[in-house]
């Protein structure tokens, strides 16, 4: 049988962490049950040493019968109560008093006067876990659970036994870049046929069906379809269905992805209260009944030429009830569907539909992706040619198979034959002549039995989120790190651990890329749904996640529910299971769009570590008080929640080292904040809407912080920006607006110097927002620029580039206001070796007119035009201009030679010109303000003309926006 045990070795190795801690400090209570913890300490230890055992075993294909497994979970589970235990026991005795003298005596009678009550029942826990503890050890001899050391060929390597891959300098970050570059290998003739005819000029609306086994790149066809044809209609949208359909959250999330999005700046201006983060169109869009959502859709997509991907549909009826749903009108409007299932497909076809049944990849094409993702590791065309075509053909053509095998194999030597051997060997599986799960499961255990034990926890952690979802990288990192499954190694951070994590789990493709970064790094990650499937199944069998309301129906676990995720797709299920768990000691609480599901007094809240409630709505005032008792916190994002303030204990969670506040109308942090030691990265504001944190003196005395975003710098802000001197560990400073200075203001200067000194330890990424103040002009006196920083930002009024910028040799990404747009500007920039993107912004409200006024003046001292000249830009791919006025563009033979995105925002256009000389070019974005003129509309048509007879062929998608 399959034996994982991860999360059971994780348990243990963070447990003996904390008795050894434990054991080493004074507590009044140790004189009575020191005995105890010492003995659980060394019980749990030669526990954890056996679990090794036994994991290292079940990775080489050892097989364990019931009885092991059964033990495991009774090991797991003792630790679990003892983690817990351990936690109440710090929490509830705190802090004995230490030192000499009669005041400290006192004070150490008082404290055991005080927790008297305290100490007698944690330590009858103690040993009755110690007890507990003895018995799950004596049952391992009593029942025969064997050691794998010593079972017979436990000395041999098994055929299935994963060779260790890497060494730490294997592990590199993959290479910055962006979506979208890569194509699907055997469906380009399927694309184009297709393609062309859902995108062809006629009335009728259409349907094209994908079906095929999973894993058959279903989705990725339907994906490429509407990047290369999706510009060719008004309105696009991409949704997943589920396999039981929640149709209001569908029609919602179309509704989301076709309404005109409204311009940054000017975002929300209307609201108040308490969702002033949203955008007042869709404000009250979670209230809507289906009845609201299909006329919305109605009249937003009645007289418009649309594109729809609906994505794996489960049933029939799942498909007459969203067809029915969906405007019908005779615009030439077009729904791509995805499904495993024949009789889906049929059904679709009825709406003057097609359908294409996807195939396995014939063994040409499965060499060719094959060989895509490990060129760089191949040794050789002519070496190992046996082995690894038994090795193609044994994944079946299945493109899932092909990519996670090929990302096993690239992390290996693979100029050392054993280790295409071993791969080969482990293949036994018969997806070549018959596709089945059975088949890709075995796939999927060699993969994952492949990673090393953190890094298992790590890629089961991905369990929590809902099939289809995009996983924000730093969302996921900061919660791997409050949930303990990082540590330091190698002398490296516990974020740069996590960083290298993320990044292995990306190159292995068992997670893929969706967005990345402006900066070419990955953003978020998405996970294929039969992986999803796999490690969900494998975290509800070693009660690691408990995932209920979700699109697969998993048991109800039988014992304490450790990490809960509540999701919405069948939100009835999740009730009725909530009512029947124990939930007493959940320590990780992930909840997605609303908490009704929840009873709060079945959460002992006290031992919560990782609360995460990003975009719940139905958040109260009793409700928020509470987190201020939920003493272990570590990570806490309240993100797009509807809050005004936080609690005013909220300083209590001393163990916070995460708050994620952003796109809320928090604007100012309470006292007791300045409590909080252990915090790391603190993130507010909005940039939509440019509502902001106001900084105060006791944001700087959480002097651990490494991230600030989202403040604001104003004449209101009492305290002296000089204590921003004490955050000297910070990594990434983001100043969301400056209002009310004034150029010979004191702040000013003191602001300056902050900057200036904290360039001189850790800052990375600089980002300020003046709001068009003028502050940004005097930022050209520094004295000492920040000349390791990677990242700068550079928004609101700034007339003249700082003379300083040229001197940034590690800058990656660059943000500029569009005021000091001009020719020489980018002679300037354009030998900046690592530049990776480069965008040109400005927010300027109510300055249409003085904006106006600088850009003009701008582009006469250019001449009448700015033009990009050839040369230099050697590392950039992406350049992004966002302004109500746009100049015009003019781009010179050779310039920008590997720039592979052009990205334009605007409301009047003077042009853009000369593209084709952009050689690398791949896609072309523009957003249309929704007030251009007809004019501004025919510069549109003419830049589409213009990229059509580009060599390379780019796409070009248009969207529009609201002011």
């Amino acid at each position: 049988m399959e034996l994982a045990v991860g999360a059971s070795e994780s348990a243990m190795s963070s447990l003996l962490g904390k008795l050894g801690s434990l054991l080493a400090q004074e507590y009044t209570l140790i004189s009575g049950v020191r005995s105890e913890i010492q003995y659980m300490n060394d019980e749990l230890a030669s526990m954890h040493a056996f679990l090794r055992k036994i994991g290292r075993a079940a990775a080489a294909g050892a097989t364990h019968d019931e009885q092991t497994k059964d033990w495991i979970e009774q090991v797991r589970d003792v630790a679990y109560d003892i983690e817990d235990c351990v936690d109440d026991f710090a929490h509830r005795l705190g802090r004995q008093p230490r030192g000499e003298g009669l005041l400290v005596n006192l004070r150490r009678t008082w404290y055991a006067m005080t927790t008297l009550w305290a100490r007698r029942d944690i330590a009858t826990k103690i040993i009755d876990l110690k007890n507990r503890a003895q018995d799950v050890g004596e049952r391992r001899t009593r029942y025969g659970v064997q050691d794998p050391s010593r079972q017979p060929n436990s000395g041999r390597r098994s055929s299935r036994t994963p060779a260790r891959p890497y060494t730490a300098d294997h592990l590199q970050s993959p290479n910055p870049r962006l979506v979208g570059m890569t194509k699907p290998v055997g469906q380009e003739e399927a694309v184009a046929n297709h393609g062309e005819w859902l995108a062809e000029a006629r009335a009728d609306q259409r349907v094209l069906a994908i079906v095929g086994f999973g894993g058959l790149g279903k989705t990725t066809m339907a994906l490429e379809l509407q990047r290369v044809f999706g510009e060719k209609f008004e309105s696009r949208a991409t949704v997943q269905a589920s396999q039981k359909l929640n149709l209001e959250s569908l029609l919602r999330e179309i509704l989301k992805q076709v309404m005109p999005q409204q311009e940054p700046e000017r975002k929300g201006d209307a609201r108040g209260g308490g969702g002033a983060a949203t955008d007042s169109r869709t404000d009250g869009m979670q209230r809507w009944t289906v009845k609201q959502l299909k006329e919305k859709l109605k009249t937003q997509l009645e007289q418009k030429r649309y594109f729809l991907l609906v994505d794996d549909v489960w049933s029939v009826s799942s498909w007459t009830n969203i067809w029915e749903s969906l405007p019908k009108n005779q615009n030439g409007s077009s729904i791509v569907v995805t499904t495993r299932f024949k009789s889906v497909a049929n059904t679709c076809s009825h709406q003057q539909g097609r359908i294409h049944m996807l195939k396995p990849l014939s063994y040409e094409e499965s060499k060719k992706l094959f060989f895509e993702i490990i060129q760089d590791q191949d040794p050789g065309p002519d070496e190992f040619m046996k082995i690894k075509e038994d090795i193609i053909r044994n994944c079946g053509g299945l493109p899932l198979a092909i990519v996670v095998v090929a990302g096993l194999l690239a992390r290996r030597d693979l100029n050392n034959v054993s280790h295409w051997k071993t791969v080969k060997e482990s293949l036994n599986s018969e997806l070549d002549k018959n596709l089945n799960p059975e088949g890709v499961t075995q796939i999927l255990n060699l993969c994952y039995n492949d990673l090393p034990a953190d890094q298992k926890n790590c890629l089961l952690y991905l369990s929590i989120f809902p099939k289809g979802c995009s996983i924000n990288r730093r969302r996921l990192t900061r919660r791997w790190i409050a949930e303990g499954f990082i540590v330091e190694k190698d002398g490296k951070t516990v974020e740069e651990v996590a960083e290298d994590t993320f990044n292995e789990l990306i190159s292995r493709n068992i997670v893929r890329p969706v967005d990345h970064s402006s900066n070419g790094n990955v953003k978020a990650c998405q996970v294929h749904d039969m992986i999803l499937e796999y490690i969900l199944f494998k975290s509800s069998e070693e009660n690691f996640i408990t995932v209920v309301g979700g699109h697969w129906l998993t048991p109800t676990p039988s014992n304490k529910v450790r990490r809960l995720s509540l999701h919405s797709s069948n939100p009835e299920d999740a009730k009725d299971k909530i009512e029947t768990m124990n939930l007493s000691h959940v320590r990780s609480l992930t909840v997605f769009e609303n908490l009704h599901q929840l009873p709060s007094y079945s959460l002992k809240s006290g031992i919560l570590q990782v609360l995460d409630l990003e975009g719940c709505k139905s958040l109260n005032t009793s409700q928020l008080d509470k987190l201020c008792k939920m003493f272990h916190l570590k990570y806490l994002s309240l993100r797009r929640a509807y809050i005004k303030k936080l609690p005013a204990e909220i300083g209590k969670l001393q163990y916070l080292e995460t708050l994620d506040i952003r796109e809320t109308d928090v604007m100012e942090l309470p006292l007791s904040v300045g409590r909080l030691q252990k915090m790391v990265h603190l993130l507010g504001g909005n940039k939509s809407t440019r509502r902001a944190l106001r900084f105060t003196e006791v944001i700087a005395k959480m002097t651990a912080l490494q991230t600030l975003s989202g403040i604001e710098i104003s004449k209101s802000s009492t305290p002296d920006l000089g204590s921003m001197h004490n955050l000297t560990k910070l990594k990434k400073l983001s100043i969301l607006n400056i209002r009310d200075l004034h150029a010979n203001s004191q702040k000013y200067d003191d602001l300056l110097s902050a900057i200036e000194y904290l360039s001189g330890f850790s800052l990375k990424s600089l980002a300020i927002d003046d709001g068009f103040t003028g502050f940004l002009d005097s930022i050209e006196d520094l004295s000492t620029p920040p000349k390791y920083i990677h990242s700068l930002e550079l928004s609101g009024k700034l007339t003249r580039v700082p003379g300083w910028i040229k001197e940034l040799e590690t800058l990656e990404k660059l943000t500029l206001s569009l005021t000091s747009l001009g020719t020489d500007m980018f002679l300037e920039l354009s030998q900046l070796p690592l530049l990776f993107s480069l965008t040109f912004s400005v927010n300027a409200k109510g300055q249409d007119h003085n904006l106006v006024e600088i850009l003009h003046k701008n582009t006469m001292d250019s001449g009448g035009k700015i033009f990009v000249p050839a040369g230099g830009f050697g590392s950039l791919k992406l350049l992004r201009f966002s302004s109500p006025v746009m100049p015009l563009l003019s781009f010179l033979e050779w310039a920008m030679p590997a720039l592979q995105r052009l990205e334009l925002q605007f409301r009047l256009l003077e042009g853009a010109y000369s593209l084709e000389n952009l050689k690398s070019l791949q896609q072309v974005h523009l957003r249309v303000s929704q007030k251009a003129s007809e004019a501004t509309k025919v510069k549109v048509s003419d830049i589409r003309t213009s990229v059509s007879k580009h060599p390379n062929n780019p796409t070009v998608v248009a969207d529009e926006y609201y002011e």
